[in-house]
């Protein structure tokens, strides 16, 4: 089977652990990735990346000429794009910018007039409702009239594009797996050391942006109300609500139990997980954010969950978007922004050491068979054989 996936993704070689395990899982496969030539990701990265080409066999990395360097929706390729579709003739195109893609009905538009008879597919993350106005809601139609297949990296979102008239099959998984390799049950004890962190105590960890949609208030206050139990907090990442978390841990007095970590490169990040006794994501759905098309966020997966539970690390949730999927009867859910319920959570991981560890040993599991790279693989693989043998 030969496939061909387009995304800004897989710039970011780590990103592209799933497209090569796919690759291999039998013979005869073959994965070509198209990436834009140049890139520019805004954030932290305030600079142009220059994509190369990469050729292991069975799997290949292919930059392309773009227009727009920074914009997910507005991407396109130039025309050694159809010299690249001439040559590999897929039989399965993929496209991982949502919905209202121009590269997506670029590629459609190709597939039709090179004659390739490639199953159309895209991947899209969106999960709450939305109402287009044209052109972008001829274009969404024109995507979604040409779709053999959608691959949603959430249960909301697969039902967000059946309210959009999509009748077709959808398959709901993630964009990316985790490496257990990477992320695997490691004590940490100079890390440990260097953080001052003592054999017993409890760390309640959390990772990720320090934003108000990410609950961390509400984390604090749940920890601020069991100040009599020995926890420590260990909060690794940043953004704009730091100065206000370190002023509400100083108000409170609880310095000397909050650890703060400034993000660290993604291979050094199992480490910190290694010292948590529970990972924390308490994500809030807002509806304050504005983009042309959309308004809100609500979580859309959650990747540090499954690198916590790759890890052996028991979780909590909130109930946000896809966080219950994710974390099933593998861990601890509690409503969002709902304080008491989150500081009840804390305190049976605290109280039951041996429920703490059937949790851990349940996530574990669970990422191992379902959220690695090559589960995530062969799930897709699954999803595109279905889909060639249709009619």
């Amino acid at each position: 089977m030969k496939i061909l996936i387009a995304s800004h993704t897989y710039i970011v070689d780590l990103n592209c652990e799933k497209l090569r395990a796919l690759s291999r899982l039998k013979p005869g496969i073959e994965v070509t990735v198209v990436v834009p030539k140049r890139w520019k990701p805004g954030g932290v990265q305030n600079k142009i990346i220059e994509t190369e080409y990469r050729d292991e066999g069975a799997f290949k990395i292919v930059p392309i000429s773009n227009f727009s360097q920074n914009h997910q929706g507005l991407l396109t390729f130039g025309t050694d794009l159809i010299t690249l579709l001439q040559q590999f003739r897929p039989q399965i195109i993929q496209v991982e910018q949502g919905s209202r893609g121009l590269a997506y009905s670029q590629m459609i538009a190709l597939n039709q007039l090179l004659g390739l008879k490639a199953k159309n597919v895209f991947f899209t993350w969106w999960n709450l409702p939305y109402e287009l106005k044209l052109p972008v809601a001829l274009l969404e139609k024109y995507n979604l009239n040409h779709s053999h297949g959608i691959i949603s990296g959430n249960q909301d979102g697969a039902e967000v594009l059946r309210q959009r008239g999509y009748q077709g099959p959808i398959k709901v998984m993630p964009q990316l797996g985790v490496d257990e390799s990477l992320f695997t049950p490691q004590i940490q004890p100079e890390l440990a050391s260097k953080l001052d962190i003592k054999t017993g105590d409890f760390v309640v960890g959390f990772v990720g942006r320090f934003v108000q949609e990410k609950g961390l208030l509400t984390l604090l206050q749940a920890l601020f109300s069991l100040k009599d139990k020995h926890w420590k907090l260990l909060l690794l990442g940043r953004g704009e609500l730091q100065s206000e978390l370190i002023k509400l841990v100083a108000e409170n007095n609880f310095q000397e139990r909050v650890i703060f970590v400034e993000s660290v490169a993604h291979n050094e990040v199992a480490n910190y997980i290694n010292l948590m006794s529970t990972l924390v994501l308490p994500s809030e759905t807002t509806y304050k954010f504005k983009t042309l098309t959309a308004v809100g966020w609500k979580e859309q997966f959650g990747h540090v969950l499954i690198e916590a539970m790759a890890c052996q690390v028991p979780v909590i949730g909130s109930n946000s978007g896809e966080i219950p999927h994710v974390i099933g009867d593998a861990g601890l859910v509690f409503p969002e922004g709902d304080v008491q319920a989150l500081a009840n959570c804390l305190v049976q991981l605290m109280d039951k050491p041996d429920f703490a560890q059937t949790l851990s040993e349940m996530g574990y599991q669970k990422a191992m068979v379902k959220y690695t790279n090559k589960a995530l693989a062969k799930q897709q693989l699954e999803f595109y054989q279905e889909l060639v043998n249709s009619p």
